[in-house]
């Protein structure tokens, strides 16, 4: 039986989604990272991270649920355009560019689910909600938290600095901001006992 159209666009919208799951994350390539995460990955990780928002430490009360789908689609559209970073030799401008029109092919799949996405995707992008910050936070903080994991598997204390630098004092929520603190923390001791060679 042939799928109705609507079906096939679906199927091909998870297809392309499917991708994230295999593309490894550009950054931690250029550093020479082996095994390195994938994009689903860190987006994976991210959308984890909103579960742990709670009455106690989410005063400002961020839609959870809203925060878990712009974690999951903030980064949609690299299943098209690929990861690129300010390494790539792309301007800012041609990539917003580039991955705008994906986010508009991903949406044009997937009907009114995917005016949904798109709305979130640029809602990210411009930061305008209190959960787009929130995302941001996400998305700095797992890259670092990644970038010391790497740094603990490879035996390897600052290798990835340039992740902290580039994040540092970047913070807004206060949640985020005490996972920051406790994870420059550790990092500082793993610093200093591989100097001290413990």
């Amino acid at each position: 039986m042939v799928l109705p159209v609507q079906n096939q666009k679906i199927l091909e919208f998870l297809e392309l989604v499917g991708r994230l799951k295999h593309v490894k994350r550009t950054g931690w390539i250029k550093c020479d990272i082996d095994d390195c995460e994938s994009i689903a990955g860190h987006m994976y990780r991210m959308g984890m991270m909103t579960f742990l928002l709670t009455e106690e430490n989410n005063p400002t009360k961020l839609d959870r649920f809203k925060c878990l789908q712009i974690a999951l689609v903030h980064d949609l559209a690299e299943c098209i355009v690929g990861d690129i970073t300010p390494h790539c030799g792309v301007s800012p401008e041609e990539k917003h560019r580039r991955e705008d029109e994906a986010m508009k092919t991903i949406a044009e799949l997937t009907g009114i689910a995917g005016d949904r996405m798109y709305e979130l995707y640029k809602e990210y992008e411009n930061q305008s909600s209190p959960e787009a910050n929130f995302a941001k936070d996400l998305d700095r903080y797992d890259m670092i938290l990644q970038a010391f994991e790497y740094e603990k598997r490879e035996n390897a204390p600052k290798k990835l600095e340039e992740f902290f630098t580039a994040t540092y004092g970047k913070f807004k929520h206060p949640f985020i901001q005490g996972l920051a603190e406790e994870l420059y923390r550790q990092r500082k001791e793993h610093i200093n006992s591989a100097v001290n060679g413990d």
